[in-house]
C-alpha cells in the first residue's frame, strides 16, 4: 500500500501542496450480542479507503476514497489541492504552517494474546447466553442483555516530511445490563468495559458473574429508597470518576475547542489559553494525565495521524492546569510541539484533537480508608446519565445505585441518586483518591465529535475518590 500512498502524496505536490499526508485505513468490526427478549445479533462490518490531506498556502484541504486506482488517486488528489485553494482565499491571517518532522518509519500494534476475531461467532453467542441467563434467573428480572465488541484497525500512513507509519490496532470488550420491574418502578444495573487487546480481556471480566451480582442490585433497587437532596460528602466508584474525567476535564483540554476551531456536541471550553500553567483545576490531590502510551488503555496508540509519537503528558499537575491536547497546527500557539493527539475515525475523516488514555493518578488511600474516614456521605457509582453546558463547567451526572455512608461504613442501598457542580469546584473538593491497588483504565468506544461526527474510543485510568460537599439528589 506505500506505492499508492507515495503516489498519491506525488501528485499533491505536483498539484501545488506545500505539504501533505496520506492514511490507508482498514476497520473491521464484529458485534455481537444477546438478550432475553429477542434473538442474537450478530454482524461484521469492514470499511477500507485512503484519506487524503493537504497544505496549500496555509489552508487545509481534505478528500477521500475507497477506490485505490490510478484515475481515482488522481481525482482525489485533485479535489484535496483545489478545496485548499478555495479555503486559502477566506483564511485568516497568514494561516498554517507546520514545521518539519524528521523522517522516520515504524511499526505498532496492539499486544494481543487472542485475536477476537479467531473466536467464532456461534461461541460469542453461547458465552453471552450464558451471560443473560445468569442474570435472568434472579426473581424479578424483566431484560437482561450482554454483548461483545471485537475491532481492528490496519493503518498506513505517508507524509511528505518522510514518515512511514504502519500501525494495527486491537479493542475487545463487554457489557452486560439487567433491568428489574416491581412495585410500580424499573430499576437496571449495568457493566461494560474495554481495553486495548484480544478476546483475553473479554474473558477477564468475568461477566457471568457479574451479571448474577448486578440483577440482585437491580431487584434491590426497587425496594430502595431515594436517595436524599442535599449538601453531602460523595464517593464515587472508578467507574463513576471515569465518566466525570471524560466530561469536564478530556473535551475541555482539546485545544481545537478552545481556540474554536470545533464547537459540536457541547463543545468549547471554559478551559481559555490563559489559564494555562497557573489555573487551579483542582486540589494538590488531583493529578491527571493524557497517556497514550498506557498498557492496555482504549486511547494507546504508537503514532497519531500526523506522524507524531504517542506521549505522556501532565494536564493537572497538584491541581495546576498544565496543558491542552495539541496538533502540529496549533501547539506552536504555546510555543512547544505537538503532544500527538491529533486522530481521524476511519479514512473518510479529517484528524481532529481527541482525547487519548485521560488518567486520574492514583493516590495513597485505599477505598475502604476513605468510607472509613468519611462521617456521613454517599457512595455511588455507574453512570446513569450526564447533561453539560457548552463550556464543560456546569454539570449534571446521575448514577444506577449509590449507598448511604454513617460513621465509616457503608448503609442502606439507594436509589436514583444524581449530584452536580462546576467543574473547578467539583475538583477543588477532591481530598482523597484511592491507590494503584484500585486503580484500572476503563475504555470508553463512544467518545463524539465532529461534523460529520466521528466515534473514537478513548480510555480513562480512575480508582475511586472522594469529593467534599457536594449537592446531591435527584431535584440536584
Amino acid at each position: 500500500m506505500l506505492t499508492e500512498l507515495n503516489r498519491i502524496l506525488g501528485l499533491a505536490q505536483k498539484l501545488g501542496a506545500e505539504y501533505a499526508d496520506a492514511r490507508y485505513v482498514s476497520i473491521t468490526q464484529e458485534p455481537v450480542s444477546v438478550s432475553t427478549d429477542g434473538a442474537p445479533q450478530i454482524s461484521v462490518s469492514k470499511s477500507t479507503g485512503l484519506g487524503l490531506r493537504v497544505l496549500v498556502d496555509g489552508a487545509w484541504g481534505f478528500a477521500a476514497t475507497p477506490y485505490l486506482d490510478p484515475r481515482s488517486l488522481e481525482k482525489t488528489a485533485d479535489e484535496a489541492v483545489k478545496i485548499a485553494y478555495a479555503s486559502a482565499l477566506c483564511k485568516k491571517g497568514d494561516g498554517v504552517f507546520l514545521e518539519p518532522l524528521e523522517p522516520k518509519r515504524a511499526r505498532w500494534q496492539t499486544p494481543c494474546k487472542v485475536d477476537p476475531f479467531s473466536v467464532k461467532p456461534e461461541e460469542k453467542v453461547e458465552f453471552l447466553t450464558d451471560v443473560v441467563e445468569s442474570a435472568k434467573k434472579v426473581p424479578g428480572v424483566f431484560r437482561a442483555t450482554a454483548s461483545i465488541m471485537s475491532y481492528r484497525e490496519e493503518k498506513e500512513f505517508m507524509s511528505t516530511d518522510g514518515r512511514q507509519i504502519e500501525q494495527t490496532i486491537v479493542h475487545s470488550g463487554g457489557s452486560v445490563s439487567v433491568m428489574a420491574r416491581g412495585e410500580g418502578d424499573v430499576q437496571s444495573r449495568s457493566f461494560a468495559d474495554y481495553a486495548g487487546g484480544g478476546f483475553e480481556f473479554v474473558e477477564s471480566l468475568d461477566l457471568k458473574a457479574k451479571a448474577e451480582a448486578l440483577a440482585d442490585e437491580a431487584v434491590k433497587l426497587l425496594k430502595a429508597p431515594v436517595c436524599p437532596t442535599g449538601i453531602t460528602d460523595v464517593v464515587m466508584g472508578g467507574s463513576m470518576v471515569a465518566l466525570q474525567i471524560h466530561e469536564s476535564c478530556g473535551h475541555p483540554i482539546e485545544l481545537d475547542r478552545v481556540v474554536g476551531q470545533e464547537a459540536t456536541f457541547a463543545g468549547t471550553s471554559f478551559l481559555t489559553p490563559e489559564k494555562k500553567g497557573s489555573f487551579r483545576y483542582g486540589s494538590q490531590s488531583v493529578n491527571i494525565v493524557a497517556d497514550a502510551t498506557a498498557p492496555g488503555g482504549l486511547g494507546s496508540f504508537g503514532y497519531d495521524d500526523e506522524g507524531v509519537e504517542a506521549q505522556c503528558v501532565d494536564i493537572v499537575r497538584e491541581g495546576i492546569f498544565t496543558d491542552y491536547l495539541t496538533s502540529r497546527e496549533l501547539a506552536p500557539l504555546f510555543d512547544q510541539e505537538s503532544n500527538g493527539t491529533m486522530r481521524a475515525v476511519g479514512w473518510e475523516n479529517i484528524p481532529l484533537v481527541r482525547m487519548t488514555n485521560i488518567n486520574l493518578e492514583p493516590g495513597d488511600w485505599t477505598v475502604d480508608e476513605i468510607i472509613k474516614d468519611t462521617k456521613e456521605g454517599i457512595f455511588v457509582d455507574t453512570p446513569k446519565s450526564w447533561s453539560l453546558d457548552d463550556k464543560r463547567l456546569n454539570f449534571h451526572f446521575g448514577q444506577e445505585i449509590a449507598y448511604e455512608i454513617k460513621d465509616g461504613s457503608l448503609g442502606r442501598m439507594l436509589k436514583n441518586p444524581a449530584h452536580t457542580g462546576m467543574t473547578p469546584d467539583f475538583w477543588n473538593s477532591c481530598d482523597a483518591v484511592a491507590g494503584k491497588d484500585e486503580w484500572r483504565i476503563w475504555g470508553t468506544p463512544g467518545c463524539a465529535k465532529g461534523e460529520p461526527v466521528q466515534v473514537i474510543h478513548v480510555g480513562h485510568g480512575a480508582t475511586p475518590a472522594r469529593f467534599r460537599k457536594v449537592k446531591v439528589g435527584v431535584e440536584a
